[in-house]
């Protein structure tokens, strides 16, 4: 079996948009411009007439937060109450964020402050190339008024690394194994003292002069006219694919950055060639930000946002329940290949592989959303269109992690299924995964946002 070019090409789409994604605002940013280029318009929460003007065969979509992004379309059937074919995602990834008073230095060296974010796997940003992108605020002029924007940063070389401590003086690793600190161990380096003399550690300054400099030069404008940023810290190496066979994609912020790619592109690509013409539902995508942290936070999935935005899009609020009641969400985010070095961590009847389909989860204890009611349909879709899927469950003995599917499903009332691609190395610093469930998983969700409310027509669970 070989890659086809159809999944090399679907995968090289997806480098050029996560090589953009520097951060979960950049990933935003990167979803607008798939969509722009789409016939995707824009709109806004602020304002009412947006939401009273939408049309059967309209796309929409709108931001909130600047890292998290909701895109429609609008089925050229559809009318008030006929629900809505959904697949959510999620945009941020573990990172070490930059802290609000950022200034430290130590043995002659300038230092950055940072908050873990998430649950990383910390030792693999030990010895990398590191920078830092995402947002800061902007003072400038617009008609003779002092105006601030949130502006987009990212500085394209490394300036920051967490070097690692020799071997002669950490002799414990080898029968205790690798011990950090989060506090004191993850501070990375910025600059010697000695090319840039010792900071003052009176000064008002929050952060070090030469890192808002960098920011400065970056963002093209004097140091002082910026009033504050949001940023994280992110690896300079670009995603790759590789392998002996060129069969593997390797990358930072796979989970989610993958599913947020694949249900962007599906949701584009069903709209194409007037295939909303005979719709008559409502097609949408979600991206969330913050799930890493459990999505606890006014633009991630356990906010208003979905249950706001689906009841602005249908509209009537007589209507809105039974439109919930024929509405279906796809949860979609990466999934545990089988590690062939740790084959037992997987319960032996659910051992998903590289290359084998997209990845169903479920759990006895919801932590993920997926019943039989929605495997069902997935799995119909599949079939049709003979397109490979698995199963995972995790084992007993071992503690299973959770998605926005179950938050969603129990703040809308939803059907959701949990579903990803399968990887390895998991909120590692660079992540990996398989070329052929890249176009495989494309082509379920696409086909699931073409043929979903047909089937779901034939399907009788609750009268």
């Amino acid at each position: 079996m070989e890659v086809t070019p159809e999944e090399q090409s679907i995968c090289k789409e997806f480098l050029d948009y996560v090589n953009g994604c520097h951060s979960e605002f950049h990933a935003v940013s990167q979803t607008e411009n798939m969509l722009k280029k789409a016939g995707f318009v824009q709109i806004s929460e602020k304002v009412d007439s947006d939401w009273s003007n939408l049309k059967p065969g309209g796309k929409y979509y709108f931001t909130r937060n600047q890292s998290s992004v909701m895109a429609f379309a609008v089925g050229g059937q559809y009318k008030p109450g006929n629900g809505f074919s959904m697949a959510g995602a999620h945009t941020d990834s573990p990172v070490l964020k930059i802290k609000p008073l950022s200034k430290t230095s130590g043995s002659g060296f300038l230092q950055v402050g940072i908050e873990p974010y998430g649950g990383g796997l910390w030792n693999t940003w030990f010895d990398r190339n590191l920078t830092v992108a995402g947002r800061a605020i902007v003072e400038g002029q617009k008609d003779g008024k002092t105006v601030y924007e949130c502006k987009l940063v990212h500085i394209p070389r490394p300036i920051l690394c967490i070097p690692n401590l020799a071997i002669h003086l950490n002799r414990n690793i080898y029968t205790e194994g690798f011990k950090y600190n989060k506090q004191t161990h993850l501070l990375p380096i910025l600059a010697t003292e000695i090319l840039t003399g010792k900071p003052d550690e009176k000064s008002s300054g929050e952060h070090h002069t030469l890192l808002v400099d960098l920011l400065a030069k970056e963002l093209k404008v004097s140091p002082d006219k910026i009033k504050d940023f949001d940023l994280g810290m992110c690896d300079t190496q670009p995603a790759c694919i590789h392998g002996a066979k060129e069969e593997f994609i390797s990358a930072r912020g796979l989970d989610n950055l993958m599913m947020s790619f694949i249900c962007t592109k599906s949701l584009i690509d069903s709209t194409e060639n007037k295939q909303l013409d005979s719709e008559k539902q409502i097609r949408l995508v979600a991206l969330f930000d913050n799930e890493e942290i459990g999505s606890r936070s006014q633009q991630g999935a356990a906010s208003n946002m979905m249950s706001s935005v689906l009841k602005r899009i249908n509209g009537d609020a007589k209507s809105y329940d039974s439109a919930i009641r024929k509405s279906f969400l796809i949860s979609a985010d990466m999934a545990h290949a089988v590690h062939p070095n740790y084959s037992s961590k997987h319960e032996s009847n659910h051992r998903p592989m590289i290359h084998k389909g997209l990845v169903l989860k479920k759990n006895g204890n919801q932590r993920y959303a997926t019943n039989a009611v929605t495997t069902f349909i997935i799995e119909q879709i599949a079939k049709t269109h003979k397109i490979p899927i698995q199963k995972f469950v995790v084992r007993n003995d071992m503690g299973c992690g959770s998605t926005i599917g179950p938050i969603i499903s129990a703040n809308t009332g939803v059907r959701t299924i949990d579903v990803g691609v399968p990887q390895f190395a998991m909120h590692s610093i660079r992540e990996m995964c398989g070329v052929k469930d890249v176009l495989s998983s494309y082509k379920l969700i696409k086909n699931f946002f073409l043929e979903f409310s047909k089937i779901d027509e034939s399907l009788k669970v609750d009268y």
